[in-house]
């Protein structure tokens, strides 16, 4: 027998705990069960029951992601963690889909997750995001000025305008803030070792930061966890801060800024992959597309849509999700027919328009059409997309978005 219910972090903590344990997030250090005790404690959880006991947990998080110009409401999951006793009975399926439907229900537009590997979560409509570059290298071969001006000492008693200066981060399209404070506490003390270094105005409230954390304090490498930034400069000037700890540390890890190429502030990257190869510390570029999202709410979500051409069709979406809900369920997902404007204004409503072309989708790959993850053409070939070839080109030639970068794991 199995259930589903909300989190009691007087009666379940422990037992999540466990399931954390087995999975390998938790390892029994101090800073790790603050961290966790700070993200229960901001975040929506369900627990599934086996046989009377807690075998799986979904945490999600409430925040907003960048449209364009415009903010839409969103539901991160943040965790979703099954026991060793649990695996392969479909308690996590039902769980994670009840999550996604109580996100809706609840008014999100757009739901989005750190995958562990792709094949699992396209099942409850995921689509898979851009890539996100990044970078290992040493410090001393950042192309700015140094030395920055002199920064403040940032720890964890400063989680408050930390979060706040996140918030008030550049944000491009598709930038992600999750707006409980409290999860970037946890962030903060879950990373080993970690510090940050930032500016202040004149009233103390920052105006940009980053946040580092490191396996060895001594000589690394050291990860940057994040920064915020609200221009080009500022950003500059962080770099300028990483390049000062080149005398002691040779290697610094990073995900590129959004709308940048970090590569162009790096003096002959080639020379340093060649030169470290194979080292401890060895310079090299990963592309991963680590996260996925789905569309929650189709009106929203169109209605964000502003280019300046015009098109439409007839949309047949088909949503996996419904394979995972109760029949009772009063979200069911948002498969089903649709005619769909997109222009200056967009719209959408149910029913089909005679004469109109037809587009047949996953709700996974139309979401990383209208993110711009990848063009109309690319999705027919990949993924679960199709039409007449006149409206696949139509939907290319109109629908030319930014790169999607969320720039805050969730």
């Amino acid at each position: 027998m199995t259930d589903i219910r909300e989190y009691d972090p007087a009666r379940d903590f422990e037992a999540v705990k466990r399931i954390w344990s087995e999975v390998g997030w938790f390892r029994g250090e101090k800073r790790e069960e603050e961290g966790l005790q700070a993200l229960l404690a901001v975040a929506r959880s369900w627990v599934g029951e086996l046989a009377g006991s807690v075998e799986s947990h979904v945490a999600t998080l409430t925040g907003t992601i960048l449209y364009l110009d415009r903010d839409l409401p969103f539901s991160g999951i943040a965790g979703v963690t099954t026991s060793r006793i649990a695996r392969h009975r479909g308690l996590t399926a039902r769980l994670v889909a009840h999550a996604i439907a109580r996100a809706a229900e609840d008014g999100a537009a757009v739901c989005g997750l750190g995958m562990f590997d792709q094949g699992y979560y396209e099942r409850f409509g995921f689509g898979t995001g851009s890539y996100e570059h990044s970078f290992t290298f040493d410090p001393a071969a950042l192309r700015v000025p140094a030395p920055p001006r002199v920064p403040l000492r940032l720890g964890p008693d400063d989680w408050e305008r930390i979060h706040e200066n996140r918030l008030a981060r550049l944000r491009r399209h598709g930038g992600c803030n999750i707006t409980p404070p409290g999860f970037t506490r946890g962030e903060m003390v879950w990373g080993k070792n970690g510090f940050g270094l930032g500016y202040a105005d004149e009233s103390g409230a920052l105006t940009h930061h980053l946040w580092m954390s490191t396996e060895s304090p001594e000589s690394g490498p050291y990860a940057v966890q994040w920064m915020a930034y609200r221009s080009g400069e500022e950003l500059r000037e962080l770099l300028a801060l990483i390049k000062t700890l080149s005398d002691q540390i040779p290697a610094v890890r990073m995900v590129e800024p959004p709308g940048v190429q970090l590569q162009d502030f790096i003096d002959r990257p080639f020379r340093l992959r060649q030169l470290t190869r194979g080292g401890r510390f060895e310079a090299r570029a990963n592309a991963t597309a680590y996260w996925q999202v789905r569309i929650l709410d189709l009106d929203a979500c169109i209605g964000a849509v502003r280019i300046p051409k015009k098109i439409e069709f007839n949309l047949e979406l088909s949503d996996p999700i419904i394979d995972y809900l109760p029949p009772d369920a009063p979200w069911r997902g948002i498969g089903g027919k649709y005619v769909v404007h997109l222009g200056p204004e967009s719209t959408v409503h149910p029913g089909q328009a005679p004469g109109l072309p037809v587009l047949q989708a996953s709700v996974g790959a139309f979401t990383r059409g209208w993110f711009g993850v990848l063009p109309a053409s690319g999705l027919a070939v990949s993924d679960e997309f199709a039409g007449p070839e006149e409206l696949i080109k139509g939907l290319d030639r109109v629908l030319r978005l930014p790169v999607p970068h969320p720039d805050w794991d969730f």
